[in-house]
């Protein structure tokens, strides 16, 4: 693997646009995620669907076109430095195939942060696209409003990704269920989308030469068990440098999860640390994908080569 583009970093009064590809989010909640944008120096601009919510899917942030032409109208907007996700919940695979993919890359480089079922997102904004991408919580997300923490790691990320270059897992956690250490390119998201997300058009062809990145939030342990399982049978975790545990929110007791990575990952002879403190959890941390990096999951640290944003 090869480490993709770096977008610029974000500078004093820059524009950024708050987009819902997938699930609706409740105005209460985007409001505040703007006021903690808007005191950072930024100035945030919510995409007219946002708040939508479809009539016959409510569980969508409105049709899938409208979806699909919040994000491409944000990402090819001159005036936009930043896109950023009010949150996951479910709809980026329905829109993702609608995105006009030359449009956005004549656009040039900018950044793109979200986490969850935004994964399929991150996967084709690097096969597309061929750009780093910031794994991080959304901007509208109940623990980035609740977390300083959360917003404190994504700002630097944004503004001063040097500052953020060795990531560490908080404390208690960064346990080295395989010790070692291992150079690789970051990959990943939420588990159970990368393994919905195999053999469709935008996404990844495998992990091999990668970290991998991974986290979930309400599943249980043997549904944790299927995602690996189908990743390990289509053979893509062949070659994978190393693994990066983080979150498991609702996922059952954390010993019953714990078995699950030492059946499945303990034997691929790769570096493997777990309880990162990204995903789903309390004041996750921004994680970049693309980005060249060392893991040395004995100390439970991963560190880019160079900052994630140019």
């Amino acid at each position: 693997m090869k480490q993709l583009v770096r977008p610029p970093r974000l500078a004093p009064g820059a524009r950024v646009a708050v987009v819902a590809p997938s699930g609706p989010v409740p105005e209460e909640r985007l409001q505040a995620g703007l006021d903690i944008l808007r005191g950072w120096d930024l100035e945030p601009v919510a995409a007219p669907h946002v708040l939508a919510r479809d009539r016959e899917l409510p569980y969508l942030a409105g049709t899938d076109a409208e979806r699909a032409a919040d994000l491409q109208r944000a990402w090819c907007d001159p005036s936009v430095t930043a896109v950023l996700c009010a949150r996951g919940g479910y709809g980026a695979q329905r829109m993702v195939d609608l995105l006009d993919w030359e449009a956005m890359r004549a656009a040039g480089p900018k950044v793109f942060a979200g986490f969850s079922d935004v994964t399929v997102l991150h996967q084709a904004f690097a096969t597309r696209l061929g750009l780093v991408t910031l794994y991080g919580p959304g901007a509208a997300g109940v623990d980035f409003l609740k977390h300083a923490r959360a917003q404190e790691h994504l700002r630097a990320t944004l503004f001063e990704p040097e500052t953020v270059r060795t990531l560490t897992a908080p404390s208690p956690g960064g346990t080295a269920l395989v010790p070692g250490r291992a150079r690789g390119v970051t990959l990943g998201g939420c588990l159970s989308l990368l393994a919905s997300d195999l053999a469709t058009p935008h996404a990844h062809p495998g992990a091999r030469g990668a970290l991998l990145l991974i986290e979930d939030v309400g599943e249980s342990p043997y549904r944790l068990d299927r995602c690996l399982t189908q990743l390990l049978r289509s053979g893509w975790l062949d070659g994978v440098a190393g693994i990066v545990l983080g979150s498991w929110e609702g996922c059952g007791p954390y010993e019953a999860v714990r078995a699950v990575w030492a059946d499945r990952l303990g034997g691929l002879g790769v570096p493997v640390v777990e309880e990162f403190g990204f995903g789903h959890g309390a004041g996750a941390l921004t994680m970049p994908l693309g980005m060249r990096a060392v893991l040395d999951a004995s100390t439970g640290t991963l560190t880019l080569d160079e900052p994630a944003l140019g």
